[in-house]
């Protein structure tokens, strides 16, 4: 299972890997050219035999500018926040650190307009679980410590620190992303608040930017990310629910012959 194929530009932006996967990954096949370094935050490869790729959803993005109150930071540099920016940045802040338990469905399109579905689950402090749904049963999962993607049919595995990837900053115990991050981007419209954002930490480069509707209540709905080579992820939540508590060893990092898969 090549790096390259495993990782595309995203995140649960959330931004770019730029360390090498730990002891244990799987060389490359023979023949082919042995995976570059620098890793975007994780995607599973496109299997063979898998459908055709579906037309991406039309980005959130394509709203801009019509109504909105937006800002963007120069190329390079950060915004400095008015208060009015503070504030929203705090919201978003706060929506993070209230959250706990929360599962849905997910749609990932990546740089190449392929789209993958599947479930994922969110168990805070720093604990996720992505399930890509057949013909993929492949699994990205974060125990907190460490990230790892695994393919069960080609019973092989990459793993790098979560601290190495641009979810720490979303997923960590106290969320402050003022103190964290450069903020690149800050809109709002009636319906709609979007960041856009870098980890301040050198070991995880890249851009995240998120959408998050307003009404009835503060809710994380997509987001892409962008990694070190400028290609784009967009991943887009559906089916939330926050009323279900999950099991901690939903969570565990299992060796992979021995880890359940949950389509």
């Amino acid at each position: 299972m090549r790096r390259s194929n495993l990782a595309a530009a995203a995140g649960l932006a959330l931004a770019i890997l730029t360390a090498p996967a730990h002891a244990g990954a799987n060389a490359p096949p023979a023949g082919e050219q042995p995976a570059a370094t620098a890793v975007p935050a994780p995607v599973p490869a496109t299997r063979p035999g898998a459908a055709a790729p579906e037309k991406p959803a039309e980005s959130n993005a394509a709203a801009e500018g019509s109504g909105w109150n937006a800002e963007v930071a120069t190329p390079g540099g950060a915004l400095v926040l008015n208060d009015t920016q503070t504030e929203l940045v705090k919201k978003v802040n706060g929506y993070f650190n209230a959250l706990g338990d929360l599962k849905g469905a997910f749609v990932q399109t990546t740089a190449d307009n392929k789209r993958m579905r599947g479930k994922f689950m969110v168990k805070r402090p720093g604990r996720f679980r992505f399930d890509y749904a057949r013909p993929s049963r492949q699994i990205i999962i974060s125990d907190g410590e460490y990230l790892a993607i695994q393919d069960l049919d080609l019973n092989n595995e990459d793993r790098v620190a979560l601290d190495q990837t641009p979810f720490r900053l979303l997923l960590r115990k106290d969320v402050d992303l003022i103190r964290d991050a450069k903020i690149m981007e800050v809109q709002e419209s009636d319906d709609q608040i979007i960041l856009a954002l870098r980890d301040k930490s050198p070991d995880a480069p890249g851009k995240i930017k998120l959408f998050m509707t307003k009404t009835p209540e503060l809710v994380l709905k997509e987001w892409l990310t962008t990694d070190a080579q400028g290609l784009d992820t967009r991943v887009e939540l559906s089916d939330l629910t926050t009323s279900e508590k999950l099991d901690a060893k939903l969570f565990k990092i299992e060796a992979v012959s021995l880890n359940k898969f949950h389509p």
